[in-house]
C-alpha cells in the first residue's frame, strides 16, 4: 500500500501546527522589516549630524568651491596662521580644518591639501571634499590654458553603444542588468531555500530517530517511502511559509509606515541620495523606461518554467541528501562532518554564477557548470535569462532528474540503515558499507 500521500499530509501538518513554527511565520517578518526602519532610522539621524568644517585656504583658488548645505557649514579662516587655525577650530570643536597651502604652480595643489580633525572624519565627507576640490582646480586649469566652461560643456559627449543581434534583436545595457538581477534572485533564492528547509528536514529526521518514534513508524512504511514523505511535506511547510511571509510583509510595511508616519523608501544615506542625483542628471526618466522595456523583453514563459523546474529539481536533489545526513548520525553535533561536501558545491554554483555569469553567461565555466547536477539549479537559472538554447536547458533538467534519482536511490540505502542506529558515530567508511545491505 502506498503510504506516501499520508506520510506528505503529516509532516506538512506537524511542521505548520508546531508553536515555533507559527510565531516565527508571523513575527518574522515584522522583525526584519522593524529591523530595517531602524537601520534606516539610525542613519538618517547620522545623516542629519550637522557639522561645521573650517576652511583655510592659502591659494585663493577654492573659496567658491565651499557652500554651505543643510547638514555642513563652511567657515572661511583666510588670514590666520595655520598654527592659530587648528586652535580655533580646537577651540570651537568643529567637525574639522581643511588646510590648503600656498603654491607656486595650480599642480603642486594636489601634494598641500590636508584634513586636520580630533578623530577620523567620514568617508563620505572626505569624498566629497575632494571631488570638490578636484572639480574646481580642473576648471582652473583649463581656464589658465585658454579653455573657457563653455568650451568645457560643448565639448562633453554622451556615447551609448546600441547592442543588435546577427538576426536583428535589439538590447540594450539596461537589458543585462534586468537579466543579472531576475537570474541572480532565482539563484540565491534557491540557494537560501535549500540551507532553511534542508536543515529542517535533517534536523526532523534526528529528532525521530533519538525519540525511537521512527522504530515504529518503519514497520509499517518503506524507509524510501518515508524520506520522500518527509522532503515533500516539508518542501509544501516552506512555500506555505514564504507565502506568508510575502503577504504580510507587504502588510506590516504598509501599517508601520501608515501609523509610525515612517517611508522606509525615502530614508536614504548620503551615498544613495548623490547615486539618485546622478542618475536624474543623465536622465533619470529614460534609464526608467529602458529598464522597463528590458524588463518586458525577458522571455518571461520560459523563465517560469524553467525556474520552477530546475527550483524542484535542485531542492529534491539537495534534500535527499540533508534527509541521508540526519539518518546517520544522532545530533546535530555529528552532522558537521558530512555538511561541507553538500554545501561546497551550494557555495561554488553562487560564486560561478556571480563572478563568470556575469562576465560571459556563454562561456566556457558558465556552460559546464550550468550542466553539473550539483551546480546546475542555480549557474542555470543564472544563465537562462541571458538566452540559453532550449536543447542545454532541456539535457541539463535531464542530467539534474537522472542525479535526483540515483541521489534518492543512495541516500534511500542509507536512510534504511542510519534511522535504526544508535550510539555510534558513523564515518564515510561506514556509510559506503550500509550501501552494500
Amino acid at each position: 500500500m502506498n503510504h506516501l500521500p499520508l506520510i506528505i499530509k503529516r509532516e506538512y501538518l506537524t511542521k505548520v501546527k508546531n508553536k515555533s513554527f507559527i510565531v516565527m511565520t508571523f513575527l518574522s517578518p515584522l522583525i526584519m522589516i522593524a529591523l530595517a526602519a531602524v537601520v534606516a532610522y539610525l542613519s538618517q539621524l547620522n545623516n542629519d549630524k550637522e557639522r561645521t568644517i573650517s576652511i583655510l585656504d592659502e591659494t585663493g583658488y577654492l573659496k567658491e568651491v565651499f557652500q554651505n548645505s543643510e547638514n555642513t557649514t563652511y567657515t572661511d579662516l583666510t588670514g590666520l596662521s595655520l598654527e592659530n587655525s587648528i586652535a580655533l577650530v580646537k577651540e570651537k570643536k568643529d567637525y574639522g580644518l581643511l588646510h590648503i597651502a600656498s603654491v607656486d604652480v595650480l599642480g603642486d595643489a594636489t601634494n598641500k591639501i590636508k584634513f586636520y580633525s580630533e578623530e577620523s572624519p567620514s568617508l563620505s565627507v572626505i569624498s566629497g571634499l575632494e571631488q570638490k576640490i578636484e572639480k574646481r582646480l580642473k576648471e582652473e586649469k583649463l581656464q589658465k590654458d585658454g579653455v573657457t566652461l563653455a568650451q568645457i560643456e560643448a565639448s562633453k559627449t554622451n556615447i551609448e553603444i546600441a547592442q543588435e543581434s546577427y538576426d536583428g534583436q535589439k538590447s540594450s545595457k539596461a537589458d543585462n542588468v534586468v537579466k543579472l538581477i531576475f537570474g541572480g534572485a532565482a539563484g540565491y533564492l534557491l540557494f537560501m531555500f535549500i540551507i532553511i528547509y534542508g536543515n529542517m528536514i535533517m534536523r526532523s529526521v534526528i529528532e525521530e530517530k533519538t525519540s525511537r518514534i521512527i522504530e515504529v513508524i518503519i514497520s509499517s512504511v518503506k524507509p524510501i517511502q518515508l524520506m520522500m514523505g518527509k522532503i515533500i511535506g516539508t518542501s509544501l511547510a516552506g512555500v506555505t511559509q514564504f507565502v506568508i511571509w510575502s503577504i504580510l510583509g507587504g502588510v506590516f510595511m504598509f501599517v508601520l509606515g501608515f501609523i509610525f508616519n515612517i517611508d522606509l523608501l525615502a530614508m536614504q544615506t548620503q551615498q544613495q541620495e548623490v547615486a539618485m542625483q546622478t542618475l536624474q542628471d543623465s536622465g533619470m526618466e529614460q534609464r526608467i523606461g529602458e529598464f522597463f522595456i528590458a524588463f518586458q523583453n525577458l522571455p518571461m514563459t520560459n523563465l517560469i518554467i524553467a525556474f520552477l523546474f530546475f527550483f524542484i529539481g535542485g531542492y529534491l536533489l539537495y534534500s535527499s541528501l540533508y534527509a541521508a545526513i540526519g539518518a546517520a548520525v544522532d545530533n546535530e553535533t555529528d552532522t558537521q562532518q558530512f555538511m561541507l561536501p553538500i554545501l561546497m558545491p551550494l557555495m561554488l554554483a553562487v560564486y560561478v554564477g556571480f563572478f563568470t555569469v556575469i562576465e560571459d553567461p556563454h562561456g566556457t565555466v558558465s556552460t559546464v557548470f550550468s550542466f553539473i547536477p550539483f551546480t546546475s539549479p542555480v549557474v542555470m537559472l543564472m544563465r537562462i535569462p541571458f538566452g540559453v538554447p532550449l536543447w542545454q536547458q532541456g539535457l541539463s533538467l535531464l542530467l539534474l532528474i537522472g542525479t535526483f534519482v540515483f541521489a534518492v536511490w543512495f541516500a534511500a540505502k542509507i536512510y534504511r540503515v542510519g534511522i535504526l542506529m544508535y550510539g555510534k558515530k558513523p564515518t564515510y567508511k561506514e556509510l559506503f558499507k550500509w550501501l552494500k545491505y
